[in-house]
């Protein structure tokens, strides 16, 4: 029960919303609930981003064009070539019940939203205990946060439990230190409340190999 229960209340959050037609329509509220969170809070690291992936797959649906419309105003929506959504936080948006209209390049994906914590501005020189500590609890911070009052703090004891990070490297790496697994070019971190403020730098038999997504490590 507790996975099933995990699973409803992050389909919540991410507000996944299939394809209209030919076009891929979301209002912009839910987005500005969420980055409301990130304004407002003390993240360095974490951050919780907005994809666009195909139903089936969940590979990017790749955008063709897209724009931010109002009943007074349309602006052109900003996105990255995985359809990643940069959106600004913007309270006039909100306000004036914006909406969110995207095209995708191939017209017959069935499309949906995707929301995913992550970390921001995070490399390799972050690859110490203490930072990897801080980005931890911020992750976990976040993630209470975007649950809700409800969730987190009423029936947290029906979430599975954070134990750490996951990263993705660009290449195959592993580290022999004690608190890492690895398997190819993920490895998961094992936090410890004794990494706080510690400097000690985790290095790899591959120093070339790169962080390319940095996420938490939920225990299902």
């Amino acid at each position: 029960m507790k996975n099933n229960f995990f699973a409803l209340a992050l389909a919540a959050i991410g507000f996944a919303q299939p394809a209209m037609a030919d076009n891929f329509v979301v209002s912009y509220d839910g987005f500005h609930d969420r980055l409301k969170v990130i304004e407002k809070g003390e993240f360095e690291f974490a951050r919780v981003n907005f994809y666009i992936v195909d139903i089936a797959t969940l590979e990017p649906c790749k955008i063709a064009k897209g724009k931010i419309v109002t009943e007074n105003s349309e602006t052109p929506l900003t996105y990255t070539e995985d359809a990643q959504l940069l959106l600004p936080y913007d309270d006039k948006l909100d306000k004036d019940k914006a909406v969110l209209v995207i095209e995708p390049q191939n017209p017959k994906h069935d499309c949906q939203l995707k929301f995913q914590i992550e970390a921001e501005h995070f490399g390799l020189d972050n690859l110490t205990k203490a930072d990897i500590y801080q980005l931890h609890h911020e992750f976990d911070e976040l993630l209470s946060d975007l649950s809700g009052f409800f969730v987190s703090k009423l029936m947290g004891f029906l979430l599975p439990s954070q134990k750490g990070i996951s990263v993705k490297f660009d290449n195959q790496v592993a580290f022999n230190q004690p608190g890492v697994s690895c398997a190819n070019n993920m490895c998961k971190f094992t936090v410890e409340d004794s990494w706080e403020g510690d400097d000690f730098r985790f290095s790899s038999d591959s120093m070339s190999a790169k962080p390319v997504l940095i996420t938490p490590w939920i225990e299902k």
